[in-house]
């Protein structure tokens, strides 16, 4: 069987490029509203503190089952640098500049309540040594109730996908996402994308049936690159 096609990566930043799960912690453990309540908690028991929905397959402030509103507000909106205090993954600098030196067209698709504030981090974020990757965010609707519940989210991610694409003149069957979200890796499949999982942080395993439709499910971007460079080709 010939190898698929595979020119372009579009990295999702939170949980696969960007340790999320840190500024999460931080925020529990230093906000002030909160910062009592989770005094003693260790960063191996985060998932207990932030109980992760299956749809999301991942760490979500809106998943807690009674405070999840207000912990989304208090931490886009009042948890100053803690916010963007979100470090690179070990290996992200140097395997996405490899990949870059391939000659690999990459970009960012990230979502977030204020765009033009989510596109400032992702890119300090990113820093000098990875411009080449072109930021793509998606602003959901202001409404937390709804982006909990992955409804609105969902419908404008798949919209902001095929946008991308058509933007970057991408081939969807060309195009590989990489994200931890179980429900953003379908829709990318939904558009007829390749679509890895990449379970670097906390996360919960994909439902089997689901599991099926992707390509594959690493542990990182190292993980991912010895997949694409061994099973994909550019040409």
């Amino acid at each position: 069987m010939a190898k698929p096609v595979i020119k372009n990566i579009m990295w999702d930043v939170d949980g696969v490029l960007a340790n999320l799960d840190h500024a999460y912690f931080r925020f529990l453990k230093e906000h002030p509203n909160y910062k009592e309540e989770y005094k003693d908690l260790k960063w191996e028991d985060l998932p207990k503190a932030l109980p992760i929905d299956p749809k999301f397959g991942s760490l979500e402030l809106t998943s807690h089952p009674t405070k999840g509103k207000e912990f989304n507000e208090d931490f886009c909106h009042n948890s100053g640098e803690i916010y963007f205090d979100r470090p690179l993954y070990e290996g992200v600098v140097e395997t996405l500049t490899d990949l870059h030196n391939r000659g690999y067209m990459q970009l960012t698709m990230s979502s977030g309540f204020n765009a033009e504030i989510k596109r400032k981090m992702i890119a300090d974020t990113l820093g000098d040594k990875l411009s080449f990757v072109n930021i793509e965010v998606v602003e959901h609707q202001k409404s937390t109730e709804d982006a909990t519940h992955g409804k609105a989210m969902v419908g404008e991610k798949e919209q902001r996908i095929i946008e991308c694409l058509k933007k970057y003149n991408l081939k969807p069957e060309e195009t590989v996402l990489v994200d931890d979200r179980i429900f953003n890796c379908q829709t990318a499949v939904k558009v007829g994308m390749h679509t890895v999982r990449c379970r670097a942080g906390f996360t919960t395993d994909t439902p089997a049936d689901v599991k099926a439709t992707f390509d594959a499910e690493v542990k990182g971007v190292a993980e991912f690159k010895d997949w694409l460079l061994n099973n994909t080709t550019k040409y």
